[in-house]
């Protein structure tokens, strides 16, 4: 009896909780939203996480564990700020504690370079760059930083991780198979060092970065090659040391640029959150169109059935979840096209080829345009190319045609432990998958002839799709990791741009005229408090997911970053 009361109230509290939590957000959202004023100013913060679309965490999720900002926001802000008369212009708020790459980085440039296009200002303030952040702050009018701010201008470096040492004195053995030589994941646990292959491609990549980056920072910033190696030899700035080689335009606190850009001494400066102005609808800014273009958004490691966020992992696509945007895309006469956004450094091949194949089929239905985001490699190129047309960034690493796979025998670590195991076994080939000892002849070679098998029929299937023979397809593979550029000019991609581009690609092939304007339909849909109600995106599974990883994705990340750039400082202080 005394069980079932405490159950009966247990279920009684949660039930109570929730409908408060849903009471409260439904008069938040009841609230009159604030009204924008003339001569406002947007302000987009890009610090934290900045993934390309919502993560799979559900409504419930980002509302206990906190919502990230995302590409697929800024951009429609910044468009929005660009057609809004009431906006004069735009400030990023700049810190160098945030995860976008650098295609995402170019993307938010291309856009800012359309507002200032229109005659509007877009100012940078910030607090702490690094060289890629600073990549961001250049496309800016002017950047700003307070006088205890510090900017970090260093040179490239391609650093890799590896743990054989580890793995042998914990007594794990990793049976790899790797194809090939320039899949250099597999050297994490296989090696010591780089291999010459992988050190080859390291340094074509380093070399491809430091073209466009030089070329940007001189168009930009007038900085030639000759100074820009000047300054990164003077490595750590002072925010007076920034301003005076030219890095940054003013010194000023936060308030002080209020000052500044605000209309009239006595009045404060208008200012408009992200999350604000993200409550603008697109079609008051002639930003919705009679046809609709979808827009299937597929973001972090490819593995599984159903997207979701992993606490150490992160966020996961699942075939299933893709899947399901693609047919609604499909057999959705009203839609035209679909750009296919892909942010993925790869995974599991089975997911990534049934992902291709729901691609596949589309495409022979509909036009589907690929846009490639900061990674698109391994997986993310095979779920990929068997699209109508693929565009990617410049700075985008995509291709890695080639392929990881393997076990662990974790028999030494075990026996250590004092764990043994024994068998009872019947039929061939039953402890072939068994993590307690290491792959027989046989077993070894029965594994390496269904490992090249999937990479030779994966090889013959990409040269068919991008027009080429099975030799050109292998000369780029092996592993080769490319930038979009070089993409571009080996055939693995068609053309070069962001989601305008691939949005005035889908336009071309649906036969829509250039000028007419279109819908973007964003798959998976947003979940809101409806939604919520009826059970969708209120998943306490993927909340607590969702929790746990910013936990450790954020806050021990910052935490780690904070005690490296206070170390930095601090020697640098010694030096001088």
């Amino acid at each position: 009896m005394k069980s079932f009361w405490r159950s009966f109230f247990a279920s009684l509290l949660a039930i109570i909780a929730v409908t408060v939590l849903i009471v409260g957000l439904f008069a938040v959202k009841s609230r009159p939203k604030p009204k924008i004023k003339n001569h406002s100013y947007l302000v987009v913060d890009i610090y934290g996480d900045i993934l390309e679309y919502d993560p799979p965490a559900g409504l419930m999720g980002q509302i206990v564990g906190g919502s990230p900002e995302t590409l697929h926001r800024i951009l429609e802000n910044l468009e929005k700020a660009r057609r809004d008369d009431r906006m004069d212009g735009v400030i990023l708020k700049l810190s160098s504690s945030h995860s976008a790459g650098m295609a995402k980085l170019e993307e938010i440039r291309t856009a800012i370079k359309k507002v200032q296009d229109v005659g509007k200002k877009v100012y940078g303030f910030s607090d702490t760059m690094d060289r890629k952040t600073y990549l961001l702050a250049a496309a800016c009018d002017s950047i700003f930083m307070p006088p205890s701010a510090y900017l970090s201008f260093l040179g490239f470096a391609a650093t890799t991780q590896h743990v054989k040492g580890t793995l042998e004195k914990l007594g794990i053995n990793a049976n790899v198979s790797q194809i090939k030589e320039y899949k250099s994941a597999a050297e994490m646990v296989t090696r010591s060092n780089m291999s010459p292959a992988s050190r080859r491609n390291k340094e074509w990549l380093l070399q491809e970065t430091w073209d466009m980056f030089t070329k940007i920072l001189e168009q930009d910033r007038q900085l030639s090659e000759k100074k820009i190696i000047e300054l990164m030899d003077h490595a750590v700035f002072t925010a007076e040391e920034a301003k005076e080689s030219g890095l940054i335009d003013r010194i000023f606190y936060w308030d002080e640029l209020e000052n500044r850009l605000k209309q009239t001494k006595d009045q404060k400066l208008r200012t408009v959150s992200q999350d604000r102005y993200a409550m603008e609808d697109l079609g008051k800014f002639g930003l919705k169109g009679k046809k609709k273009i979808a827009v299937v958004h597929a973001q972090g490691l490819i593995w599984g059935r159903r997207s979701k966020v992993d606490p150490v992992l992160g966020i996961m696509m699942g075939h299933e979840t893709v899947a399901a945007s693609f047919r609604r895309a499909r057999i959705d006469d009203d839609i035209a096209a679909v750009i296919f956004r892909v942010d993925s450094p790869g995974g599991d091949g089975l997911t990534s080829d049934l992902i291709g194949h729901e691609v596949k089929k589309t495409a022979q239905e509909k036009p589907v345009v690929v846009s490639m985001l900061d990674v698109a490699a391994s997986g993310g190129y095979e779920i990929s190319y068997r699209a109508s047309k693929i565009v990617a960034d410049p700075m985008t690493i995509t291709g890695s045609i080639g392929s990881i796979g393997g076990k662990y025998n974790i028999k030494g670590l075990l026996n250590k432990l004092g764990i043994t195991y024994d068998f009872a076994t019947k039929g061939p080939m039953a402890l072939m998958y068994s993590d307690y000892h290491d792959f027989t002849t046989k077993e070894w070679d029965r594994y390496k002839i269904n490992h090249w098998a999937h990479y030779n029929t994966w090889l013959k299937d990409v040269a068919a799709h991008r027009g080429m023979t099975i030799e050109q397809a292998e000369n780029l593979a092996q592993g080769r990791v490319w930038t979009g550029r070089q993409a571009k000019e080996n055939g693995l991609i068609d053309d070069l741009g962001g989601l305008d581009r691939a949005v005035e690609i889908a336009k071309e092939l649906a036969n829509i005229p250039k000028e007419e304007k279109v819908t973007l339909l964003h798959y998976p849909e947003k979940k809101g408090l409806i939604g919520l109600f009826l059970g969708k995106g209120g998943n306490p599974t993927a909340a607590m997911r969702w929790i746990l990883y910013r936990f450790l994705r954020e806050d021990l990340a910052e935490t780690w970053q904070m005690i490296n750039e206070s170390l930095a400082l601090i020697n640098k202080t010694e030096v001088e």
